[in-house]
């Protein structure tokens, strides 16, 4: 059986492709189809987050393994008719370290297999993708998460300290006795 799997491409705008694959292929199979359909440069570390319905990540399927054990489940280890078991199965794929790309994959349907065909294969493309990863919030009117001050604000730093209120918390210091203790010679002892 082969599975059409819709993979939309996490943006403010509709880019989405639909890649069929093969039951018996694995999830490193699905990582090249999404590579090859949004024209993915480079050998970036990726994951697949398979999720349950409402969203929750039921496990996450990276690339390599990273455990210290070196016995951790691995893309190539699950297969295409287990991640996606029916009609509706989701998952996230994440491309990429510094520059993210984060798409969203769902099972549209299963359909037979065509003779001849080099599974996975791009069958439908919607949308142009961008040259770099799309950032999550972009757009003039971006706001920092925590501004510093509000431009409506009135600040000023005479506001909050009038003139004279440190003023009378150094009475009990001499400036003399500081400039005697700097002309003092260090003994011996001291420098150990």
């Amino acid at each position: 059986m082969v599975y059409k799997i819709r993979v939309i491409l996490d943006t403010k705008d509709n880019i989405f492709r639909d890649i069929e694959i093969k039951g018996k292929q694995t999830l490193w199979n699905l990582h090249l189809g999404i590579k090859s359909a949004f024209s993915l440069q480079g050998e970036e570390l990726s994951a697949f987050n398979l999720l349950e319905s409402d969203g929750t990540i039921i496990k996450s399927v990276p690339l390599e393994d990273m455990t210290d054990e070196g016995d951790g489940e691995i893309m190539s280890d699950v297969y295409i008719d287990e991640a996606f078991e029916t009609d509706g199965d989701r998952a996230q794929f994440q491309y990429g370290l510094l520059d993210l790309w984060e798409f969203f994959c769902e099972l549209v349907e299963v359909v037979d297999e065509k003779p001849a065909v080099n599974y996975p294969i791009t069958v439908f493309r919607f949308g142009a993708v961008p040259l770099k990863a799309p950032g999550k919030s972009s757009g003039k009117n971006k706001k920092p998460v925590m501004p510093l001050f509000n431009d409506d604000d009135d600040f000023a730093f005479n506001d909050d300290f009038e003139e004279g209120d440190f003023a009378d918390e150094d009475d009990d210091f001499d400036d003399e006795d500081a400039l005697d203790f700097a002309d003092e010679p260090l003994d011996d002892d001291d420098e150990d």
